[in-house]
């Protein structure tokens, strides 16, 4: 049975919508919309395997006289990405006052081949992928799980690789850290985000 999940930002003015289907592997889609850099909306679709590790990621994103996507889909012999580009976000970015973004996509997709997920910058929904795969919504408390992840900035769509540390913390809280960032996120029964300090909180929190 799909399920319906809303999480408003914390950090800016913005929110996501996912249905997500999580029997036998994950498929998910969904729209995020925030105001920061620019204003933009992005939509996504995601699918992973039974297995837990993500199989596809395509994503689009669009705001005033630009539109950008990316997609992402792992082959046996690492990550293929393409991208398309219309209008200028660069451009959109610095009238606003905001650096240049760069380029969608990769630049040495081989940096990827170690990624067995993909996270979606701004969404909590991406978090559960390395929490189920790993099964750390009920792992040993204060075992650190480092993994790498194909990161996928919004809204330039530059796909990097990123190193990403999930702390089980007790029944239902994970610590995430990434650099210097971290915080100690709650989850449901089902190791999806409900709240996300610094970032989201979802609708069905309270």
């Amino acid at each position: 049975m799909p399920r319906s999940l809303f999480w408003s930002r914390t950090d800016v003015a913005g929110a996501e919508h996912t249905v997500l289907d999580d029997g036998p592997g994950f498929v998910a889609h969904g729209t995020q919309v925030a105001v920061e850099p620019v204003p933009w909306t992005c939509r996504y679709q995601l699918t992973a395997g039974a297995h837990g590790a993500t199989t596809s990621l395509h994503v689009a994103v669009e705001g005033a006289g630009w539109s950008r996507n990316v997609r992402l889909e792992r082959r046996a012999d690492g990550w293929r990405v393409t991208t398309a580009e219309q209008g200028d976000l660069d451009a959109a970015l610095r009238a606003a006052g905001h650096p240049p973004a760069g380029l969608p996509g990769a630049e040495d997709p081989d940096r990827l081949h170690d990624a067995l997920d993909v996270d979606l910058s701004g969404s909590p929904l991406f978090n559960t992928l390395p929490i189920r795969r790993l099964g750390l919504a009920t792992g040993a408390p204060d075992l650190a799980h480092t993994v790498t992840v194909a990161w996928v900035r919004t809204p330039s769509l530059e796909v990097v690789p990123a190193e990403q540390v999930y702390t089980p913390l007790g029944p239902g809280r994970i610590r995430f850290a990434s650099d210097t960032f971290r915080a100690d996120i709650v989850l449901d029964a089902d190791g999806l985000v409900l709240r996300y300090p610094g970032l989201a909180e979802r609708a069905d929190a309270r």
